[in-house]
């Protein structure tokens, strides 16, 4: 009903207002008014792609926390979208790659390449594989790679257009090309996500009962591996990078569900969409002109939630 409602207000907001009544009517009709030009070939791949995006974000963020046990996993805090964004530049720098199905593979495997290093750095010493350690090396990789990935901007000005709009993490100009292209990806990536919710019940309760009650370790983990670089990499070749959705969205829907997977990793990918949505929605409205990212307003909503996460996490530590 939530997300369904955000749907709505993503039809109707806008520099342009379009009535509710008139929405409907363009849905349905063959038209080419200048509202069915607004609601198909405007809002509605905006609203599409948000709507991906948000869940590829909630499960991915979902899946993490729930491997781990580290209530602040997120794509973003553990440098797999600054992996998928220096990726996505390769291809357009040495590359030339402008399309989506292009660079979705360069962000594949920057993403990969990025959480390789995270963990790598992360386990190392006697307190291995703490929240902090791997917020701090995830912080460390993507501070990096950032700054790689702007070095290479201004030293290929022709890329510094294309680029810049796509690294600020927007969903305002998609085209429908762009959600053909993202569905494949996002089927798989859920079905294989949705598919772990028994696997990582019985993990939660530890690796010898996870072992005892049929769960494999190491082929789970590869599974919530390729889902979430799937996952990840998808929703950062199409928006760019759009950070700390996966972090709030797999508390809020916990908060609803309670710690079962099976119901948790449905209601985070819903709950995901639903604040890719509202940020997007609010972007439009909230400045007198012009328009707001993204990636902006969930970084306002998400980095206090990530300070008190890991401040709670010491107290109770």
């Amino acid at each position: 009903m939530v997300l369904a409602l955000c749907v709505v207000l993503s039809l109707l907001t806008g520099s342009e207002p379009v009535a509710l009544g008139e929405v409907l009517r363009v849905l349905f009709a063959d038209d080419r008014s200048d509202a069915a030009v607004i609601v198909h070939d405007l809002r509605m791949p905006r609203t599409i792609v948000g709507i991906c995006v948000g869940i590829a974000l909630g499960l991915a963020g979902a899946l993490m926390q729930s491997l781990t046990r580290n209530p602040i996993a997120d794509p973003g805090v553990l440098g797999i979208n600054a992996g998928a964004a220096f990726g996505v530049l390769i291809a357009i720098v040495g590359f030339g790659i402008g399309s989506f199905t292009g660079y979705v593979w360069f962000a594949f495997l920057g993403a990969t390449l990025s959480t390789t290093l995270v963990y790598l750095i992360g386990s190392r010493g006697n307190d291995s594989g703490a929240p902090v350690r791997l917020a701090l090396a995830g912080t460390a990789i993507g501070a990096a790679l950032v700054s790689a990935t702007e070095a290479m901007v201004f030293l290929d000005p022709k890329a510094f257009d294309e680029y810049r709009f796509w690294i600020v993490g927007d969903i305002s100009k998609p085209e429908m090309t762009v959600v053909v292209q993202l569905l494949p990806f996002l089927a798989i990536g859920t079905l294989v996500a949705l598919s772990l919710g028994p696997r990582l019940n019985a993990i939660a309760l530890g690796d010898q009962l996870g072992k005892a009650l049929g769960a494999g370790l190491v082929q789970t983990r590869l599974l919530v591996g390729v889902a979430v670089l799937v996952l990840a990499g998808l929703a950062t070749a199409a928006a760019g990078p759009i950070g700390f959705v996966g972090l709030a969205a797999p508390h809020l829907a916990r908060a609803v569900t309670g710690p079962d997977q099976r119901w948790l990793l449905p209601f985070a990918g819903v709950l995901g969409a639903v604040l890719v949505l509202l940020a997007d929605v609010l972007g439009r409205v909230v400045l007198p002109s012009g328009e707001l990212r993204v990636s902006i307003l969930t970084a306002i909503v998400g980095a206090p939630l990530f300070v008190y996460l890991v401040r709670r996490r010491r107290a109770v530590a």
